[in-house]
């Protein structure tokens, strides 16, 4: 599946889900409908008030994935300016949090077309978590914080190889058609080291000059889908075996697990150029 560029409904008050730039490659979600509005990891409040008063919506709602200052900084300003709930992950220290999610836990919010199932995923933090369903208009819809990358994941800050491997392994399971609204745009630095990965990928080649393109026309690489991703993201292939046979010559041993796997493909990512 390619990745959508142009939400369904971006237009006037039409459901849709919309990149909100931030910092230097931060995206926050909007989610909207019919005149309301949630936000996904507002690390800054600017571009959510910008985002508020040019399309005339009122901010209900504000989900967190985890507590980084680019994902969380916004929070304070934006819940005391319009009385948004905020909705975050149960073992993590945020600046506002008035309901702490955890895995089986759900978020059902009907006036803004919005059903989502909280995933724990461990890794990138100790406890960040990803909320998976239904938003505005976009269903099935993922929205992993700094879980996983188009061509990528999380750097692992908190956890260990073996849980965010776990982590990555809940995304698998969901349907190939879900539409992955990660929170960076990291898709061609992802993609160049995807490619060192796997040479032989004609689908992440395809992908990745697709990529260009639309970077080159300055429009997001994102949102990617679930499929898309088990088809060219190393990091959700490490059962293939020429992403095993990758990673064990850059080892230079043999590898016994897709664990091993994993974090000799996290180490090399963190040193390639």
């Amino acid at each position: 599946m390619q990745a959508t560029h142009a939400p369904a409904g971006v237009g006037a008050q039409g459901p849709a889900i919309l990149p909100l730039p931030a910092f230097a490659d931060n995206y926050i979600w909007l989610l909207r409908n019919q005149g309301l509005a949630a936000v996904v990891d507002p690390g800054d409040a600017a571009p959510v008030f910008d985002a508020l008063e040019k399309q005339d919506l009122q901010l209900r709602a504000i989900l967190l994935t985890h507590h980084h200052a680019d994902h969380v900084g916004g929070v304070l300003e934006l819940s005391r300016a319009t009385g948004a709930v905020v909705y975050g992950p149960a073992l993590e220290t945020l600046p506002h949090c008035d309901f702490r999610l955890q895995e089986g836990d759900r978020v059902q919010l009907p006036e803004l077309d919005l059903d989502l199932d909280v995933l724990d995923v461990p890794g990138h933090t100790a406890g960040h978590i990803a909320y998976w369903g239904r938003a505005a208009g976009v269903t099935p819809a993922l929205f992993c914080g700094d879980t996983l990358f188009a061509g990528g994941c999380g750097r692992l800050f908190e956890g260990t190889p073996a849980q965010m491997h776990a982590s990555l392994e809940k995304f698998v399971t969901l349907p190939p058609e879900t539409q992955v609204f990660c929170a960076h745009e990291y898709t061609l630095g992802n993609l160049r080291w995807a490619s060192a990965v796997e040479p032989a990928n004609r689908t992440l080649h395809q992908w990745y000059q697709r990529a260009q393109q639309l970077r080159e026309r300055g429009l997001p690489t994102l949102p990617s889908s679930i499929g898309q991703e088990k088809d060219t993201n190393p990091f959700l292939r490490t059962q293939q075996v020429d992403v095993a046979k990758a990673a064990a010559v850059q080892a230079g041993r043999s590898l016994t697990s897709p664990v091993e796997v994993f974090a000799v493909l996290r180490e090399w990512k963190n040193n390639f150029k």
